[in-house]
């Protein structure tokens, strides 16, 4: 992975900084630093976890459990199949697991943007439509209003944050609307406690 694509490149450095080259010995050392081969080992761990995100066998566990409980009953009734069949057939595990199961593995949690309008002039400058799910992270991103316009824009995208790994928000962009709310004559103070 990324962890030993750097370990070759510091090797190459290795040569290179003993030759004394402009500016490789300071690179060398960013390389080595813990800090970023921490970052690394964490990028690597979550690109993991992403191509191996669980996926629920079946959204339907709980009709599962009662064809089960039935199958159960035609079984020769040994303890471990009287066990399993009042196990199944336990309210606590028919009402709340099974049936929360149901309802998160039907649900789609993937954000839904909004339709773009069919009315959009030619000559109308060109607009996107940014969905960025923030959780408890910031965003990542300054704003001010234009000295000039009066528009409120992205001053600046901190590298390493929620907007810099999505890159769709960019320094420049004019804000119109967050979350619903037009942002047209607003603070931006007032923009940042919508966002």
């Amino acid at each position: 992975g990324v962890s030993h694509v750097l370990t070759l490149v510091l090797q190459e450095l290795s040569l290179l900084c003993k030759r004394d080259v402009n500016g490789v010995g300071m690179l060398y050392d960013l390389l080595r630093s813990h800090w970023l081969q921490a970052l690394l080992k964490i990028y690597e761990c979550l690109q993991l976890y992403l191509g191996k995100r669980p996926v629920p066998v079946t959204p339907q566990a709980r009709t599962l459990a009662r064809e089960v409980v039935e199958l159960l009953r035609e079984a020769p009734q040994s303890g471990e199949v009287k066990e399993l069949r009042r196990l199944l057939r336990a309210p606590h595990l028919k009402a709340a697991l099974l049936s929360a199961h149901d309802t998160v593995a039907q649900k789609d949690f993937e954000p839904t943007l909004p339709p773009l309008p069919d009315n959009i002039p030619e000559n109308e400058e060109a607009m996107r439509i940014v969905c960025l799910v923030k959780n408890n992270q910031p965003l990542g991103a300054t704003i001010k209003r234009h000295e000039i316009t009066g528009d409120i824009t992205v001053a600046r995208v901190i590298h390493g944050g929620l907007a810099d790994r999505s890159g769709l928000l960019y320094a420049g962009d004019k804000l119109v609307e967050v979350n619903g709310v037009p942002v047209e004559g607003l603070d931006p103070e007032q923009v940042i406690n919508i966002l």
